[in-house]
């Protein structure tokens, strides 16, 4: 395999040629991207002043790829990144969402409506995703191995509710402005996404992990509802099979889910958090709990008493999705082994 060094460029200001790579011309100090970093901002201006903060975002986000890191304006942008992420999220500034406390005295039977509908609604946007090749291919690819062990119809559904989880961050990942490639299935772990671009903090990078496992509820609970409509034994075990694996996601270790909605916890909020887990565990007995407990106790004993990450909103969905996928996954399914 070989590659490929950046394109050289020519700095504006003194027509040095500098390696694609540099971000100031090493002759005159000069930034190499000036001209495309006026373009960038001046579009972010006008999106704002129409109302559109979203698209005000990405493109002040687009602009710290081309400033370098520590220096003034880099600084400069990246709180004007982190302010406009807390307007798109609807966070006031000490992290906690307008939407908040309305989401906690939710009832269940309003979330699973509202969640069912959500991925309803957002159809014509999954359809968008497998436009991608890479995506089309690998997932075409993985239902083959998926129908070999399972058969077609399990494997159809694994694949949906897969699919349905990964296009949950890519929905996150487009809200915040973030680049990333489009998902790759990969047969027996699921599918990936690489991030092109970082998150400016912890609250926005639960929001972009957390949003899998949420939209992968809606899969699970839209599975389970035609299934009882239908009376599909089929479509109950894939709900139940899809809610598991969405729990699986929520262990908070490495590059998994829960991993990235624990970080944006305070101290407090992680042992309330194991304090659910401990909760959910006993009528249940799902065995999943305990592994996600050891390790979710592990990480809330390492967090400093001083730590400053506290994110109401990240706590109420991990807690709502221990507990929703929890009691999906002991759904009932005739045929099929509890």
């Amino acid at each position: 395999m070989t590659q490929t060094s950046p394109i050289a460029v020519i700095c504006p200001g003194c027509g040095t040629e500098v390696a694609g790579a540099l971000l100031t011309c090493p002759a005159c100090h000069r930034l190499v991207h000036a001209d495309e970093l006026t373009r960038l901002a001046s579009e972010a201006r006008q999106a704002e002043s129409q109302n559109n903060p979203a698209q005000a975002l990405r493109l002040w986000r687009e602009m710290l790829d081309l400033l370098p890191v520590g220096t003034q304006q880099h600084a400069i942008i990246s709180d004007k990144v982190a302010a406009l992420s807390r307007a798109v999220d609807g966070a006031t500034p000490d992290g906690r969402s307008h939407a908040a406390s309305d989401k906690s005295r939710m009832g269940i039977g309003a979330s699973i409506a509202a969640a069912v509908v959500f991925v309803l609604t957002k159809i014509k946007f999954l359809l968008l995703g497998l436009t991608k090749g890479g995506t089309l291919v690998s997932m075409l690819l993985s239902f083959g191995v998926y129908w070999t062990a399972f058969g077609w119809r399990f494997a159809a559904g694994l694949i949906v509710s897969i699919y349905i989880h990964e296009m949950g961050h890519v929905a996150a990942l487009m809200r915040f402005g973030i680049k990333a490639t489009a998902p790759m299935f990969i047969p027996g772990i699921g599918a990936i996404i690489r991030l092109q671009q970082v998150h400016v903090d912890p609250r926005e990078d639960a929001r972009i992990g957390l949003a899998g496992p949420i939209w992968g509820a809606g899969a699970a609970l839209a599975a389970y509802g035609l299934g009882l409509y239908f009376q599909q034994p089929i479509l109950l075990a894939i709900a139940k099979f899809g809610a598991w694996i969405n729990l699986f996601n929520l262990i908070p270790f490495w590059q998994l889910d829960g991993s990235r909605g624990f970080r944006a916890l305070s101290r407090v909020q992680a042992w309330a958090l194991v304090a659910v887990i401990v909760a959910v565990w006993f009528p249940t007995h799902e065995g999943l709990l305990l592994l996600i407990g050891a390790v979710a106790i592990f990480r809330a004993v390492a967090i400093r008493p001083d730590a400053k990450e506290s994110d109401a909103v990240a706590f109420i969905q991990f807690a709502s999705l221990i507990v929703l996928l929890t009691m999906m996954s002991k759904i009932p399914v005739p045929g099929y082994p509890s």
